[in-house]
């Protein structure tokens, strides 16, 4: 029985590597016929280890590197607590553009998200990643009440 699970499980690791490459060969051979390429400076964000709370903005730059307006239709991240905002109108050629991604960093521990833009010159879609983990913020002592008394106010003289 474990021999068949493990087969199993191989078959569908091979079958999921194959299709992702297939996936980036279209949209290879797709942007070589000319037209709208977007070119990312990255695709992984990581925010590292950071402390409940903080920023949730990334951004994520890019350029029209192909020879016609890039049109970004829609930008969907994986779950209701990241955030992606992107550009409306076409992306001339040469120019650059940014998508923008907040992360609900309430949420405390390991996270690994993603935002996947359709496009207007590809089927398959562009996948960006964040990353991170986010910490329990340390709690803040408590207030000394100001009507403690003081060990600094002798008045026993």
């Amino acid at each position: 029985m474990k021999k068949l699970f493990s087969l199993l499980t191989l078959m569908t690791l091979i079958c999921s590597v194959s299709f992702a490459q297939v996936q980036t060969q279209i949209a290879a051979s797709e942007a070589a016929d000319g037209g709208p390429m977007l070119k990312f400076e990255t695709v992984v964000i990581d925010y590292g280890e950071i402390e409940q709370g903080s920023d949730p903005l990334r951004v994520f730059n890019f350029e029209n590197t192909g020879d016609a307006p890039a049109i970004i239709k829609n930008a969907k991240g994986s779950c209701g607590c990241t955030v992606p905002s992107y550009p409306k109108e076409p992306i001339m050629m040469g120019e650059k553009g940014k998508i923008e991604v907040r992360y609900d960093t309430k949420r405390i521990g390991k996270f690994t998200k993603t935002v996947k833009l359709t496009t207007n010159y590809s089927d398959a879609p562009i996948v960006l990643t964040i990353k991170g983990k986010v910490n329990k913020k340390p709690a803040e002592p408590d207030a000394i009440p100001s009507s403690a008394p003081s060990i600094l106010n002798n008045s026993g003289r």
